[in-house]
């Protein structure tokens, strides 16, 4: 294990997230406030993070800033934790103030008793249809005005990065609770939903198949590209850090619903083979991808083991989403930024 016990008593705090449960990672040493770098941080850490502000369980660990930029020291770096510890002093890193970081690295921490919001429905915890709890009762958001800034503003609030897409009419499903809220309205600053305008809450004129969802971009390990819009376009995963596509044996409508569905983009019109798209040229990382259709995510698909495959990149599949047909007839006052 590396590094040095911190050999003090640590106090710390979260700082510009929405609550005190969540925000950028703060320490008090030589009586200064000041941040951690995100090398190394990890859900393990943030889980000691959370236990020792009794703020539940570790949701997220977020980095690169997610929280904004801080301005004063840097005290630690490399932070090292079990997950065991019974405080964060009990973790190792490298002697205070040493790190090669810039405020752009500073930690973060999402912790469970923060969670008066949640995507559900979808492949991940940064994607699905968005639910608050209100009253001690979850309930979905109304698609009415709903769009890019107001889903950015959950993206942030759940350490889940930036939004890349702010889809409605139920792309995740009706939920079946309350409505809690409708024609919300955030200018982006807010930190968390809670604060943005709209109806009182249960005020509404909406059913369950207006329900609004968010994609958020740590889900990103899917994208279309070199098409129209993001929701139309050549498939490429991301795996080992790199991104690589998708060959089109065996590739049909099915597969691409479950591209549309995990992006956000509505349902899949067509699933175009032969580079239609044009070639892509990194690796050909998925082969013989066979899904039944109700997979949240492609990787979720069955397919030969990843990187194995008979095939050139003239062979790249493409998917082109509902979400691209509702561009062309600009029907953006209902679908946000989506496309």
């Amino acid at each position: 294990m590396t590094g040095f016990p911190m050999a003090e008593l640590v106090q710390l705090r979260l700082v510009n997230g929405p609550s005190r449960c969540a925000g950028r990672v703060e320490v008090l040493h030589n009586q200064q406030w000041g941040t951690m770098c995100d090398d190394n941080w990890d859900l393990t850490e943030a889980r000691v993070v959370c236990k020792q502000l009794g703020c539940g369980t570790a949701l997220a660990a977020p980095g690169r800033a997610n929280f904004g930029r801080g301005s004063d020291r840097i005290w630690l770096d490399d932070v090292n934790c079990t997950g065991r510890e019974a405080a964060f002093s009990d973790c190792r890193a490298l002697p205070w103030g040493h790190n090669n970081c810039d405020h752009g690295e500073d930690a973060g921490v999402v912790c469970s008793e923060l969670a008066q919001l949640r995507l559900v429905n979808g492949p991940s915890r940064c994607a699905g249809r968005v639910e608050v709890l209100h009253d001690q009762l979850w309930g979905t958001v109304c698609d009415d005005s709903w769009d890019i800034t107001d889903a950015g503003v959950v993206c942030r609030q759940l350490g889940c990065g930036t939004a890349l897409a702010a889809p409605g009419v139920a792309n995740f499903g009706r939920g079946s609770d309350r409505i809690w809220l409708d024609d919300v309205k955030c200018n982006g600053t807010e930190t968390a939903l809670s604060n943005c305008r709209a109806l009182p809450w249960g005020h509404n004129n909406c059913n369950h198949g207006e329900d609004a969802g968010v994609v958020c971009s740590e889900l990103a390990q899917l994208r279309l590209v070199n098409g129209p819009s993001r929701c139309a376009g050549r498939v490429q995963v991301l795996h080992e850090q790199l991104w690589g596509t998708v060959c089109d044996d065996s590739w049909d409508i099915t597969d691409a619903g479950v591209v549309c569905r995990q992006l956000g983009c509505g349902t899949a019109l067509s699933a175009p083979g032969r580079a239609n798209f044009g070639r892509g040229s990194d690796r050909i990382w998925l082969d013989d991808v066979k899904c039944d259709g109700t997979e949240t995510a492609l990787s979720n698909c069955r397919a030969l083991p990843w990187g194995h495959n008979n095939c050139d990149h003239g062979e790249d599949a493409g998917v082109v989403c509902s979400g691209t047909d509702h561009c062309l007839f600009q029907r953006r006052s209902l679908f946000g930024d989506l496309c």
